[in-house]
């Protein structure tokens, strides 16, 4: 034919035109050549061209091949280059992007983002599609295994959720892909990492799994393999799986701890000092920081972060992060995260509470390295989020920490013999009146941290006194209220009378100082009228308010112009109960508030949207209730007469009460006892459940691989019958009765000397040895 096309084009002098077959005939071609060659080849040569055409004609491929390709991968699985071309080429329809070359129909041109997407929905329609992959994945070939693998991953990237279902409830299809993180071949090794962290992402079952079936120990090893913190971008996929096996999971967290896996973290921390830090350690050093921050988060159970914390402290952990703070050289990233590490460490644990305040920075002379902590909060020259890190510190070394707490208050208080070395308390006291208002704002949020559930405290807080050229020097309350008038900064109102709020909360001692101060109310009360027209300012509204509030509810009745009816008379008259209550609204209705007060570290983007605290807001909450109560009770309710006549009940109330107590520590003491034990039976239903689940799995494959046997034996048997060599249970009988056949009459009578002659062919002795050595071969295969 092409002879004569070449004649033509010689005497016509012009190129023959003929219709080129579409990338849709030729992918249609090849898709019927892979259902209906019957040579293996040429199915294999189909399958091999379908796949080169895959990245420009996938829509074609994908709608017309699909079924033909998953055909292949059930039928011809003894074929490794074959299924090698299959998974590739499935692999290449999945894909989440589109390819530069790819042409796509004008039909599917709208959404051809999504057509990804669209053929994973097609495919794990039937399940037993996600199955066969699995299989694959079992094998060693690299050929094999590799496409299989490129082919899960992008499965659970476009459809996450389904083939989480599917691989779940799949026998033993976890336990495959578990397996794969002991490949020798690090890229199959590496991208299983990636794999398993799509697979247990938002699927606390799988991480259940996945933990109990040794999960993190392969992980740790893959990061020794690879150099620990200074190692590469595996090392912080093998983190951030463990992060995703963790995060949210108290049933993994109890295993990572009961396996002593906390241990292991260590030489993570363990890092030669460098003066640059590669940005893969960065990364490396954050995520590890990321794993403890999760086993000793304030929202897990108080007794799991308490264990966690306690681990951490006895494996050194705490130890190598304060020397990463005190250490030269360290990056603004992993040092500002290091340092909220360590507040989490700390929070409301005794013992670690205790060893951050031992530590000393390597300067010489030492100096403590809460001091050096607060040096940096107070600095303008440091980065904001570092300064909002170590006023999380503070937070939580406070934190049920009534030693600490005292000791801060002490030191405020004056002394017979003048000290000049500088104190915490001493700094805080700078900063609650330095200019800066970001300054100012952390200084009084760190002090009232002191003054949380510290009756003790609060009362001697109303001692200090300023140092001043005048005679009689202003306490520290006279001083915050001036301060509060001279200022026109809304943050420097802010963090005081967040400050005063904290302070005037259950001490009716401290109420009574601020009420004696004769420009302290009227000034709350010009604040509360205000009208204002930023958001910040319905802030400072509301805290004078709140401020105004606390001093109502907590009374003492001591101050003449000031007496509960005359305050809630003044209130009524000068301010309204509605638009007092509006202005208390005001505060819990503004956005700060609600972000603040979701977790203890402050989350604000920069210094200006800095404005309320957490443990602020927690107060704020409790309050706020009791404000609106005491506002709303009639004249004469509260009267010290009432009071006096209730006295000897209250007297009675609190005998009752200490009795009360007594028996709830004893039942709060077997309750934990009971909540402990509670942990532990749930920890063994989850490994009992899970093992049960792996059984299940093992006894389904062993079925199936028994029942494939039975199918081979079946076949077997058959063939050996269409041969006349198996024989059925009559004719075993008959030849119990004649024992002796001559081997004439097997060979088909011949003599003796014809069967040396006789070719081979079907029903000869030599047949009959051939093909049951071939069913013995097959039978122990």
């Amino acid at each position: 034919m092409d002879y004569f096309k070449s004649g033509l084009k010689t005497v016509l002098g012009t190129p023959v035109v003929e219709d080129q077959p579409s990338g849709a005939d030729i992918v249609e071609r090849l898709v019927e050549r892979v259902q209906n060659s019957t040579l293996l080849t040429d199915r294999r040569d189909a399958c091999r061209a379908l796949k080169a055409l895959t990245r420009k004609y996938r829509v074609e491929v994908g709608a017309k091949g699909m079924d033909a390709l998953c055909l292949v991968l059930q039928q011809d699985r003894a074929d490794a280059e074959i299924a090698s071309y299959a998974l590739g080429t499935l692999g290449l329809i999945m894909h989440d992007k589109l390819y530069e070359e790819e042409e796509i129909p004008a039909v599917t041109a709208k959404d051809s983002d999504k057509l990804g997407e669209r053929f994973t929905e097609i495919f794990i329609k039937k399940k037993e599609n996600v199955g066969l992959v699995l299989d694959y994945l079992e094998e060693f070939d690299f050929h094999v295994r590799w496409p299989a693998l490129q082919l899960l991953l992008q499965l659970l990237t476009n459809k996450a959720k389904d083939v989480q279902e599917m691989i779940l409830v799949s026998p033993m299809g976890v336990s495959k892909l578990i397996d794969m993180l002991s490949d020798s071949r690090e890229v199959i090794r590496n991208n299983s990492v990636l794999l398993l962290t799509l697979l247990t992402k938002s699927n606390a079952n799988i991480q259940k799994i996945l933990a109990f079936e040794n999960a993190f120990d392969r992980l740790f090893y893959v990061i020794q393999e690879e150099g620990n913190a200074d190692g590469g971008i595996v090392v912080q996929d093998c983190l951030n799986l463990m992060l995703t096996l963790l995060r949210n999971n108290i049933s993994t967290q109890n295993f990572f701890k009961e396996g002593n896996f906390i241990s292991r973290i260590l030489p993570l921390l363990q890092l030669p000092l460098i003066d640059e830090w590669p940005i893969q350690r960065i990364n490396n050093v954050h995520s590890v920081l990321q794993i403890i921050r999760t086993l000793v988060s304030p929202t897990n159970p108080a007794q799991a972060t308490s264990s966690c914390q306690q681990a951490m402290y006895t494996s050194g952990i705490l130890k190598a992060l304060c020397d990463l703070l005190v250490a030269t050289g360290v990056p603004r990233n992993p040092l500002t995260e290091a340092i909220y590490t360590v507040a989490e460490l700390i929070r409301g644990h005794n013992d670690n509470q205790s060893f951050l305040e031992s530590v000393k920075s390597n300067e010489n002379p030492p100096k403590d390295i809460l001091l050096l902590l607060l040096y940096t909060m107070l600095s303008d020259k440091q980065p904001f989020d570092m300064r909002c890190a170590v006023l999380y510190v503070f937070q939580c070394y406070l934190y049920r920490n009534d030693f600490g707490k005292m000791k801060i208050i002490q030191k405020l208080l004056p002394l017979e013999k003048e000290v000049t070395e500088t104190c915490i308390s001493n700094l805080l006291c700078r900063g609650l009146f330095n200019k800066e208002p970001l300054n100012c704002w952390f200084s009084a949020v760190a002090l009232s941290y002191a003054l949380i559930d510290n009756p003790e405290g609060k009362e001697k807080l109303l001692n200090v006194k300023l140092s001043s050229s005048d005679n009689e020097p202003p306490t520290l309350l006279q001083q915050i209220v001036i301060s509060i008038q001279t200022n026109d900064r809304a943050q420097f109102k802010i963090g005081y009378l967040m400050l005063l709020s904290t302070w005037f909360a259950h001490c009716s001692l401290a109420v009574e100082s601020f009420l004696k101060i004769n420009s302290g109310i009227p000034y709350f009360i010009t604040q509360t009228n205000r009208l204002e027209n930023e958001e910040i300012e319905e802030i400072v509204s509301g805290l004078s308010t709140f401020v105004m509030g606390i001093c109502l509810a907590f009374n003492p009745d001591t101050v003449e112009n000031f007496k509960k009816d005359s305050l809630r008379h003044l209130i009524n008259k000068r301010i309204g109960v509605e638009t007092f209550v509006d202005k208390l609204n005001d505060v819990s209705r503004n956005e700060s508030y609600t972000r603040a007060s979701k977790h203890p570290q402050p989350t604000a983007q920069d210094s200006n949207s800095l404005l309320l605290d957490y443990e602020f807001c927690k107060l704020f909450k409790m309050l706020e209730g009791m404000i609106m109560r005491a506002l709303n009770t009639l004249p004469g309710q509260d009267d010290s007469e009432k009071l006096v006549t209730n006295q000897k009940q209250i007297e009675e109330l609190n005998i009752t009460v200490d009795c009360l107590k007594n028996e709830l520590s004893e039942k709060t003491n077997r309750i934990e006892e009971l909540c402990r034990l509670a942990n532990d039976f749930r920890d063994d239903t989850d490994r009992i459940k899970t093992e049960l689940f792996r059984l299940q799995e093992n006894h389904m494959s062993l079925i199936q691989a028994y029942q494939m046997k039975e199918n081979e034996l079946e076949s077997y048997r058959r063939l050996l019958e269409m041969h006349g060599i198996w024989q059925n249970e009559n004719s075993a009988a008959n030849q119990q009765q004649e024992p002796m056949v001559s081997a004439t009459v097997i060979a088909g009578g011949l003599p003796p000397s014809q069967q040396q002659q006789q070719p081979y062919v079907e029903g000869t002795t030599t047949h009959q040895q051939t093909l049951e050595e071939s069913f013995r071969n097959d039978l122990n295969v």
